[in-house]
């Protein structure tokens, strides 16, 4: 398979602006019952897109919660106009986008993000087996092959082609010209095609004399 942007999972229906309005009106009105319209609404596109930038179920879980909870605290302090303004979807994915940067850089020691490993992405109830299984087997597999992605690449493409984000929007998450936006999805996707086509080489394992090798040498005086 040649990867492509119909390859890349996209987010479900009715999770974009159209209903943004509806949201911040819903937390003008009432914050904390707002947040649960807030949290229903976009949830889903939160965490796909997480999991997307960092390749692992649990870390998704924790950069989607810290999402959340950096939106209620700054909500607390915004007034009613601000709310009423807002585009719930984008502000939302900023944070998450900037959580997530910030986990890269203070987590530099750590390994870098893998393919997605601890479970599959949520199943859909219409979805037969045979679509499930290709449809979690290509997740895995775009999963190892965006963590290879350039950090801003990555970000760019997994808006694009996970969250379906416009690329005016994703300018605003990622604070860049359209035009720079355009030219990182473009050169992701490529990028992916190039290490979708390439072959993948294991390390070579180390070799280590057999049990019985090392007891010969050690008659022999090799080892003491």
């Amino acid at each position: 398979m040649t990867v492509t942007d119909e390859a890349l999972p996209h987010a479900p229906p009715g999770t974009g602006e159209t209903a943004g309005g509806e949201v911040a009106a819903a937390l003008v009105d009432d914050l904390d019952a707002g947040f649960v319209v807030l949290y229903e609404a976009y949830r889903g596109a939160v965490f796909s897109t997480a999991l997307r930038l960092c390749g692992r179920w649990a870390e998704a879980e924790d950069l989607s919660a810290e999402a959340f909870l950096r939106a209620y605290r700054a909500l607390a302090g915004y007034e009613a106009a601000r709310i009423a303004e807002l585009r719930p979807r984008a502000w939302l994915l900023t944070i998450l986008t900037n959580v997530w940067r910030n986990s890269v850089r203070s987590a530099v020691r750590h390994p870098p993000p893998g393919p997605i490993e601890d479970a599959p992405d949520p199943p859909d109830p219409g979805e037969g087996v045979e679509d499930a299984a290709a449809r979690h087997e290509t997740g895995r597999e775009l999963g190892a092959l965006l963590a290879e992605l350039p950090e801003t690449q990555r970000a760019a493409v997994v808006l694009r082609h996970v969250t379906d984000l416009p690329v005016a929007e994703i300018a605003s998450v990622l604070d860049l010209p359209e035009g720079t936006v355009k030219s990182h999805i473009s050169r992701g996707l490529a990028r992916l095609r190039r290490l979708r086509t390439e072959p993948r080489h294991e390390p070579p394992h180390e070799s280590r004399p057999e049990p019985h090798d090392r007891d010969l040498r050690r008659q022999k005086g090799g080892i003491r």
